[in-house]
């Protein structure tokens, strides 16, 4: 895992090999990061990562200048891994780790993002629910963005803020606008 751009540009962080995430790729992260800098001011950004994983996402957005991230993740290991690289980044106050299941966050959070970035497993049963319950839980600030990573299995253009899909080799994203 490589950070691609910012105050940790060409950090590189190598997960366990046990891992169960997929982390989004460099290729993906790096297209869709300069699709992103045309249209956000990273300074002026909240931001919500939705299935952190291994915290590429979370990292990348601390790195470019996110002044708050909040990063969901319930996978003890994986959460252990984004913390000690928190910490190795001495990152603490930028960005906030919960340690718990996504659906349950978006059932109780009540704060908006600027940006929500989510990555759920490409297998999670109930995968096609999440833009739903991001959009029903209001958690999308007004001109804010929400960008959902799936496999080409997945299509949401008939989805109300569905802005725009981006696909980058394997990995596919749908941007959605408040």
């Amino acid at each position: 895992m490589r950070i691609i751009s910012g105050k940790y540009k060409g950090r590189r962080f190598d997960p366990p090999k046990s891992f169960k995430a997929r982390p989004t790729t460099d290729f993906a992260k790096e297209n869709l990061f300069n699709v992103l800098n045309n249209s956000i001011d990273w300074e002026e950004t909240t931001a919500l990562d939705l299935f952190g994983g291994t915290g590429g996402i979370s990292f990348e957005l601390v790195s470019r200048g996110c002044p708050r991230v909040v990063c969901v993740e319930k996978n003890f290991n994986h959460a252990s891994f984004i913390e000690k690289t928190k910490a190795e980044l001495k990152i603490q106050s930028e960005m906030n780790l919960l340690k718990m299941d996504v659906f349950s966050y978006l059932e109780h959070s009540k704060e908006q993002f600027d940006l929500i970035f989510a990555d759920p497993p490409y297998d999670l049963k109930n995968f096609a629910d999440v833009p739903r319950l991001v959009f029903e839980r209001d958690l999308i600030k007004k001109d804010g963005m929400f960008i959902l990573e799936h496999s080409k299995d997945y299509d949401f253009s008939d989805q109300s803020l569905f802005d725009s899909k981006r696909v980058y080799g394997s990995v596919n994203f749908s941007i959605f606008v408040n």
